[in-house]
């Protein structure tokens, strides 16, 4: 019994190509990232997805919209796989990030796992929520095809934990926009068995 979830991280955005955080704002994708989306869609189009879970922000919501349209699977919303929160960085560029939060952004670059500022998500708990809602697909959706679309944070958190990695290997893990990623369970004589890999 094999049960696949594809993780796509959502089409770039002008955040993206402008190397600004774009966190938890209304961002967009730009065309070049539909056109992302629509080539996934092409390439999944032949594996039977059941259903597109999607983080609520509109890059996210948009990316499951168009592969949606392609390849006809419901779409739904999932919370547990929003942007990390931390307000006060979105839209600026990094270099405005260290500018302006020079004792933050040290530690979010080099000890991910050691980032804590108030009123803001850690590493942890973005790797918690989103781990949890995986496991419940994997639950609900056993021996089936599923696809979550999420943001580059969120999917290095799985990769993370389905890899055995702690969080300071956190950008030792590279994903792309509008690319994709597989999580494959497998049981078999009462052992199960969970990889990631990237296509």
């Amino acid at each position: 019994m094999t049960t696949t979830i594809c993780l796509i991280r959502h089409g770039i955005t002008e955040a993206n190509k402008t190397n600004r955080f774009a966190g938890r704002s209304n961002e967009p994708l730009h065309q070049e990232g539909r056109r992302q989306i629509e080539m996934i869609g092409q390439i999944l189009k032949p594996e039977k997805i059941c259903r597109i879970f999607s983080g609520p922000l509109p890059r996210t919501a948009e990316s499951a919209e168009i592969l949606h349209k392609i390849i006809a699977a419901p779409v739904t919303i999932k919370a547990s796989f929003n942007e990390i929160l931390i307000p006060h960085w979105d839209g600026l560029t990094k270099d405005e990030i260290r500018l302006r939060f020079g004792a933050e952004y040290p530690t979010w670059l080099a000890q991910p796992a050691e980032f804590q500022v108030k009123d803001c998500e850690t590493i942890e708990e973005v790797q918690a929520r989103a781990v949890k809602e995986t496991e419940q697909i994997f639950t609900k959706f056993e021996d089936k095809k599923v696809v979550i679309i999420s943001h580059l944070i969120v999917l290095r958190c799985l990769a993370l934990h389905y890899l055995n990695l702690s969080i300071n290997n956190f950008r030792a893990i590279k994903i792309d926009n509008g690319s994709i990623s597989r999580l494959v369970r497998t049981k078999k004589d009462g052992n199960t068995s969970t990889i990631f890999w990237k296509d």
